[in-house]
């Protein structure tokens, strides 16, 4: 009888059925487009977020531990203690190894250039890192890393180094002062380098010869020895526990350990990365890592009220309808109390009618949804939003919520007609 009577009321006032639905499809769509944007924009974000650079430094315990030197003199044992070289590939090794963007090792120092025509000794400062470099690591044969992946932000005039070959960087104050362009040929510690291009940082490189690792080493006679190595992580923004365990790891109780260590958090990730490689200390670089969680909390709490002013509206629109239809309807109503129908089993008949409406609009409202994430994908990102199909329940249990919320305000007025009243025409 009920479902019987379900199907004579939705066949009823198709125009106002379709306004019902068309409010649930507008909030369905904006909802799913948000929620598929949210699930998506942590990693979106921090990707856009590493044109700033590395957000992890990893550096020999040693030169960590000691603090800078009040007399403008840094730290002491700057450029004395070293890094294992061999040791680099395990940084793609630690329990959070896809999250590890790239990383590039540092090895600076100064080296003597040919005495000129006035017989004085001059010295230049080069920099050994990595630019694009295969590197041996497991169960990857093809994997690259290096500046030109971690350091977006660096402009080269010119073309970037082979790290196989003997070629160079050379910073753009360098080259303004001495001249240098890209073709520039250069004798340096016994090695002919030819300068690729000029490298525009707004760092320390920019007052350098940046060489591949493995030139600088021989030249600086430090084989299989880095200085310090810039990584640059996705990671998810700090709260409160990364923050305490920051402070200190080992007051954690062991729940709260695994739950922190098995969170992308910047702070876990360079403690793995000081576990990873022996006699290092991994630092954030906290002007990268804050940044990117300050956004990123920002945004999705954007999201976030842009989505419940949309529920809201939504909610509203079905609860105008739904009163609109209880007062076209109150003769109907009043007939059926008459007949001995309980409130109960006619607001019933009210509530399923939105709900049918809501699932109609809220599937219609997903696959509007996902049109719009990946417009808001390219627009913002250049790629598209993934879809995740978690969306397409949550937002037909929101639609299902739309719907009644709107319709509890009008269902409650049904107990307050009386059958006389409005088979009279009181009402």
């Amino acid at each position: 009888m009920m479902l019987h009577m379900l199907r004579q009321s939705w066949r009823r006032n198709r125009r106002r059925k379709l306004l019902a639905v068309s409010t649930v499809f507008l909030a369905a769509s904006l909802l799913s487009a948000l929620m598929l944007v949210s699930i998506d924009i942590g990693d979106q974000m921090a990707r856009e977020m590493k044109s700033y650079g590395a957000n992890i430094l990893l550096l020999p315990a040693e030169q960590a531990a000691l603090p800078e030197l009040g007399d403008g003199k840094g730290n002491p044992l700057a450029g004395q203690s070293t890094l294992d070289e061999a040791e680099l590939p395990n940084i793609v090794g630690i329990f959070w190894r896809n999250n590890i963007v790239g990383f590039a090792p540092l090895l600076a120092g100064d080296v003597p250039l040919p005495p000129g025509g006035g017989g004085e000794e001059e010295a230049v400062r080069v920099i050994g890192t990595f630019f694009d470099k295969n590197l041996a690591v497991p169960d990857e044969d093809d994997y690259h890393t290096g500046q030109k992946i971690i350091s977006p932000y660096w402009r080269v005039q010119g073309a970037w180094p082979d790290d196989e070959k003997d070629e160079a960087l050379v910073g753009a104050a360098l080259a303004r002062q001495r001249g240098w362009r890209a073709g520039s040929v250069l004798t340096l510690g016994g090695k002919t380098l030819r300068v690729t291009g000029v490298l525009a940082s707004g760092g320390e490189e920019e007052d350098a010869l940046v060489l591949p690792l493995r030139l600088a080493q021989q030249l600086l006679n430090m084989q299989g020895k880095v200085q310090a190595v810039r990584v640059s992580a996705l990671t998810v923004p700090e709260n409160d526990l990364s923050r305490k365990a920051l402070r200190d790891p080992d007051a954690l109780d062991a729940e709260t350990y695994d739950q922190w260590y098995c969170t992308a958090y910047v702070s876990s990730i360079a403690h793995q990365l000081t576990e990873a490689v022996s006699g290092s200390v991994a630092n954030p670089i906290w002007q990268v890592a804050a940044s990117e969680g300050v956004i990123i909390g920002k945004i999705q709490w954007l999201l976030v009220m842009a989505t419940g002013a949309a529920l809201a509206a939504a909610a509203m629109g079905v609860a105008s309808l739904m009163t609109s239809a209880l007062m076209e309807r109150s003769r109907e109503i009043g007939l059926m109390k008459a007949l001995g129908a309980e409130n109960w089993r006619i607001a019933l008949l009210f509530y399923a009618e939105a709900v049918l409406n809501s699932l109609a609009g809220g599937l219609l409202g997903c696959a509007a949804g996902w049109a719009l994430a990946r417009g808001i994908g390219w627009q913002l990102f250049h790629s598209p939003v993934q879809f995740s199909w978690i969306v397409v329940p949550g937002v037909l249990l929101i639609s299902i919520f739309i719907a009644l919320a709107g319709t509890w305000w009008p269902a409650r007025r049904i107990a307050r007609l009386y059958p006389v009243e409005v088979l009279h025409g009181r009402v």
